[in-house]
């Protein structure tokens, strides 16, 4: 069974920095992607960021250039730094595990991806 615990979320002024991690246990970490969700009040979950088992990244337009997604296969953690944080990305940030080891599919995207999730940390930025 796959665990996923978050981390290092917290209420921070706009324009502000945040990092989260989330460390993995489980399988072997190195062979998955991995991915950030979020999910604002009164809106479903949507895609942020996510990384290939061999580096490559990917972010949501609406992140781009603030948000960056790094792993640590040595550590069995993933990070998302956000900085220039903007009231709108006020939500809970989830990290999420993919389904199948050396791959990432054109949905990585979709929710339905990733087989496994962790609880979930509260992001605030105020204005």
């Amino acid at each position: 069974q796959v665990q996923l615990v978050e981390s290092g979320g917290g209420l921070v002024q706009a324009g502000g920095s945040l990092r989260l991690s989330c460390a993995a246990s489980g399988r072997t970490f190195s062979s998955y992607a991995m991915g950030w969700f979020r999910q604002a009040p009164g809106k479903e979950r949507g895609f942020v960021a996510a990384i290939s088992w061999n580096y490559s990244t990917y972010t949501a337009n609406s992140v781009k250039g603030r948000f960056t997604i790094s792993r640590d296969n040595a550590k069995n953690t993933v990070y998302l730094q956000m900085n220039s944080l903007k009231p709108e990305d006020t939500a809970v940030y989830y990290c999420a595990a993919y389904r199948s080891p050396r791959a990432l599919s054109y949905y990585y995207t979709q929710e339905v991806e990733y087989s496994y999730w962790g609880q979930g940390t509260q992001v605030t930025v105020s204005s």
